[in-house]
């Protein structure tokens, strides 16, 4: 399952976003992202059928996919360099879309979509917050070099 989200109301981060290199703002997005949505992980392992250990246990935010949702992905959404990806959700594991709709032979058992559905709006908040203190920890540290460095010379 992939959920696309568009942000609204985050003018001023962004704003402050350009003003750090590409390297530097992709890195402050990918803490604040990874940081903001392990709640949703959680909330997600927690609801998985407790039967289900391997499921339960893949279940993560991770950059990465499996080669199969890679080329799932490529085909829904059209690559762009200068965004941000974070997936949470469980691991390649056959079971894991089984589980959560079911097949004729069994029931469904939902686990991601009722965590996303009860967390969606803390996320949202969670990441907001996580970007500021990203964002001002990353200006901190580029101010402190560069004291750094006039010191030096």
């Amino acid at each position: 399952m992939s959920v696309t989200m568009r942000l609204e109301g985050f003018a001023e981060l962004e704003a402050e976003l350009r003003k750090l290199s590409k390297g530097t703002g992709k890195g402050a997005l990918r803490r604040a992202l990874r940081k903001s949505a392990q709640p949703l992980a959680d909330k997600m392992e927690a609801g998985a059928p407790k039967d289900e250990g391997e499921l339960r246990d893949s279940i993560g935010v991770s950059t990465k996919l499996s080669a199969r949702q890679r080329k799932l992905h490529r085909k829904a959404v059209r690559d762009d360099k200068a965004s941000v990806e974070m997936f949470v959700g469980a691991g390649p594991l056959p079971q894991a879309h089984l589980t959560e709709f079911g097949t004729s032979n069994q029931a469904p058992q939902p686990f991601a979509r009722p965590a996303w559905d009860s967390d969606q709006q803390d996320m949202l908040n969670r990441l907001k917050a996580e970007l500021w203190a990203e964002i001002e920890k990353t200006v901190k540290r580029a101010e402190a070099r560069a004291a750094r460095a006039a010191r030096g010379r």
